[in-house]
């Protein structure tokens, strides 16, 4: 068989440039840090690596979300937590003008404070995050949620909705509460409210205390609704109500001032002169009848204080009344207030929760990552050297043989 000397030239060729081929493969693998460099390397590897490759960048997607949610959450939180100081303040207001010892012009003076304080409460109602969106307008988050009328009120024009974000694969978590649920709303079972009225061109100053809870086991306690109107000086109805707005029972009983009076597991004292007509209006706090609105509370208790007494006690007693009900509703809506803080709070443990979980398995996908596609450097080092060996025992072959010739044999 004739071995001609091109052929000797390409058969050494050929074995250099796999050897250099096979040396710079590693050599590749060592300067990335990865033993699947190419698909070709380890088709099986390189697939699996693509689908954890993306199931990392979900769990990254989540993360992010889960950032803006707690941004989210925590301005919420810290507005309420203004507003939980603000009804405090007007509280205590509240309880300093229910004190006789004050003047009309004191009480027009502390009437500014409290109305200083329902300014702070609009602006903190219509709060932004920052970057223009209302935080508590729901998905109409591009206006003020809380809109002044011309009397001065104050409505509700964002939705009932609750913005919510996907934090992970299997949680949906709400991360802004409406204005509605916060400022004009209360948590079920808060008990009674009383507010009382009088007849047109009565005289009367009755004043009242309560309602206190003395029973919540008697039954239509915390649904029915009571009415006490006053048909006589010495003598007054009450009429009780269900949900539908039937009246279903009414007693007449004989008035005494300051003595208390029980029903329907309630227990109220009325104090003063009533006149006919006369009445006090006794509402489960969440009733579709009692006022839940924080706005409107502020607002009737400012008109209250701003109202001269004129050493009238008709209107004497009707700012004593306002003051009650307004601090029974000031507390109520605090307790909701404090509910909702509340609510962010776990929502912002929760997020933490799931974070763990979320770092937790990213360290997973970076290992199985790892241990498909990271290269191990010892043994790569030795097949390094051991290719390079190869290489230059290639390389030495090869001139070795180009210098071969039969004349050197002659």
């Amino acid at each position: 068989m004739r071995i001609s000397t091109v052929t000797m030239f390409e058969q050494s060729v050929s074995g250099m440039n796999r050897q250099q081929g096979e040396f710079m493969k590693v050599g590749q693998q060592i300067a990335s840090g990865r033993r699947v460099v190419n698909p070709s390397d380890d088709p099986q590897a390189a697939s699996q690596a693509v689908g954890v490759s993306q199931s990392q960048a979900v769990n990254q997607q989540y993360k992010d979300a889960r950032v803006s949610a707690r941004n989210s959450l925590s301005q919420s939180e810290n507005v309420l937590n203004s507003v939980s100081d603000a009804i405090v303040s007007a509280k205590t207001l509240l309880v300093k003008n229910s004190s006789d010892t004050l003047s009309d012009a004191d009480r027009k003076s502390e009437a500014s404070v409290l109305r200083s304080i329902y300014e702070t409460l609009i602006g903190q109602a219509n709060t932004t995050d920052g970057n223009g969106r209302y935080l508590f307008g729901g998905y109409q988050d591009d206006a003020p949620p809380f809109a002044r009328n011309a009397d001065d009120s104050v409505t509700y024009v964002g939705d009932d909705n609750t913005r919510e974000q996907r934090i992970d694969a299997s949680r949906l978590m709400a991360v802004a509460d409406n204005g509605e649920a916060i400022f004009q709303s209360i948590p079920s079972g808060m008990g009674y409210v009383a507010i009382a009225e009088r007849a047109v061109g009565s005289t009367g100053d009755v004043t009242f205390s309560g309602p206190a809870r003395v029973d919540s086991t008697v039954a239509g306690y915390g649904e029915n609704k009571y009415t006490i109107t006053f048909t006589a000086a010495d003598e007054f109805e009450i009429a009780t109500i269900d949900p539908s707005g039937t009246t279903i029972a009414t007693e007449t009983r004989t008035y005494s001032s300051g003595g208390p009076i029980n029903f329907g597991g309630l227990s109220m004292t009325l104090s003063g002169t009533p006149d006919v007509g006369d009445s006090v209006d006794v509402n489960p706090a969440d009733h579709a009848d009692a006022n839940q609105d924080l706005f409107a509370t502020l607002k009737r208790a400012i008109d209250a204080l701003e109202s001269p007494l004129d050493g009238d006690p008709g209107i004497k007693a009707d700012l004593k009344n306002a003051l009650s009900t307004s601090m029974r509703e000031l507390d109520n809506s605090l307790d909701n207030v404090l509910t909702m803080r509340a609510s962010m709070g776990a929502r912002l443990n929760e997020l933490d929760v799931v974070d763990a979980v979320g770092d937790n398995r990213k360290l997973n996908y970076e290992q199985t990552m790892s241990d498909l596609v990271d290269l191990d450097y010892a043994s790569a080092i030795s097949e390094y050297s051991l290719r390079q060996v190869g290489l230059q025992a290639a390389q030495q072959t090869f001139a070795d043989m180009k210098g071969m010739s039969l004349f050197n044999y002659l």
